[in-house]
């Protein structure tokens, strides 16, 4: 296989594949396109009601973008994972080129649970999420959906089905159907277009307008807002984005 860079890593995303090893250690890597996809669908995202009190009081502190490599660390620190050196290696490149994101819980200056994940277009293909505390992984989930919700994005992808997402309302679709969501959130110019620019390359000539593309530090406008106008803690800001109770 060639080098994982940025570029080959979003070209990739963008015809709905992705990189895996087999194990930590293992020296290849391989692509998959799952013939069945697992996605949140961002509209209908609910907190259970005991989520949404843990999210309410702020038992953690959340941050994004602030320890993207550590995240992948941990992520991959499992008896079983499918990140390896070169994939750890290539998807910090690609945080680097702006094109992935984390999203980090801290308790007391501790890590203590997080998620990674790829944007591009409307997108964000989510990796991995860990947590060594009760609820922080769901709590940074929550978090990453009211950004996306924010930022004008459309598609949620976590690849496969887990009954662990199935509780947090993740739903299976066909590949076929996963094909055609993923069309539509490139669709606008914000993606393949811009992998040149975000990659060192040239941006094609149809390449959205920044005011016009999606955002994923959005929500940071929001919440600076709430925080100026009523002193609105953080967790109320995010539950009242995702709206209804699950």
């Amino acid at each position: 296989m060639p080098a994982l860079t940025p570029d080959l890593l979003l070209r990739a995303y963008s015809i709905g594949v992705f990189p895996m090893a087999d194990s930590r250690d293992a020296d290849e890597v391989y692509w998959v396109e799952p013939k069945r996809r697992a996605i949140f669908p961002l509209e209908t995202f609910g907190l259970s009601r005991s989520l949404r009190k843990v999210v309410r009081r702020n038992v953690y502190q959340v941050t994004h973008d602030q320890a993207f490599q550590d995240v992948v660390r941990q992520c991959a620190n499992r008896d079983e994972t499918w990140i390896n050196a070169d994939i750890e290696e290539s998807y910090a490149a690609l945080f680097h080129s702006g094109h992935a994101h984390s999203i980090e819980c801290w308790k007391d200056g501790e890590l203590v649970g997080g998620l990674y994940g790829v944007t591009l277009g409307r997108a964000f293909f989510g990796e991995s999420m860990f947590s060594t505390r009760t609820d922080a992984s769901k709590v940074a989930l929550a978090w990453l959906v009211a950004r996306l919700k924010a930022g004008g994005f459309t598609l949620l992808d976590c690849q496969f089905m887990t009954d662990h997402l199935r509780s947090l309302g993740a739903v299976e679709i066909s590949q076929k159907d996963y094909v055609g969501l993923l069309g539509v959130a490139l669709s606008d110019g914000a993606g393949l277009s811009r992998i040149g620019a975000a990659t060192g390359g040239e941006a094609s000539s149809t390449a959205a307008s920044p005011t016009a593309g999606p955002d994923f530090g959005a929500l940071d406008a929001v919440l600076g807002a709430a925080e100026g106008a009523d002193s609105a803690p953080a967790g109320w800001v995010i539950a009242q984005l995702l709206g209804h109770t699950s």
